[in-house]
């Protein structure tokens, strides 16, 4: 086994996590949210869901984008392959900037904004 059959293996067994985090992200998500359905007010249980999920997602992605990133680089480096590597990570970086806005309501450049009771969320 060379070098670059453990980067392999290091970007794919790096993908592996980002898939996993999505899984279980997921899956303690939908428990939260199960269980906590009737106990909260119409929709914060909904909210708090989403919120979850989407966090869940956009760690997953991150993830993803690592591991696209160290098998390409150090595996494929042709410029075809850098590329489509390229276009891959906008693709992903895309999403996770909107889920980002769509979870947290704001840019993640942004600061949080303060919220009711006058507190600032810790970025």
């Amino acid at each position: 086994m060379n070098f670059e059959d453990v980067i392999s293996l290091a970007g794919y067994g790096i993908e592996a996590v980002g898939v996993l985090v999505i899984i279980a992200g997921s899956v303690a998500a939908s428990l939260c949210f199960l269980g906590q359905y009737r106990k909260q007010a119409e929709g914060v249980a909904y909210r708090t869901y989403r919120r979850q999920l989407g966090r869940s997602i956009i760690l997953g992605l991150e993830f993803l984008i690592a591991g696209d990133i160290i098998r390409t680089v150090v595996v494929a480096d042709t410029l075809a392959n850098v590329a489509v590597l390229g276009l891959i990570i906008l693709i992903r970086a895309f999403l996770s900037v909107t889920l980002f806005l769509e979870v947290e309501g704001r840019w993640p450049w942004q600061q949080a904004e303060e919220r009711e009771g006058g507190s600032r969320d810790v970025v």
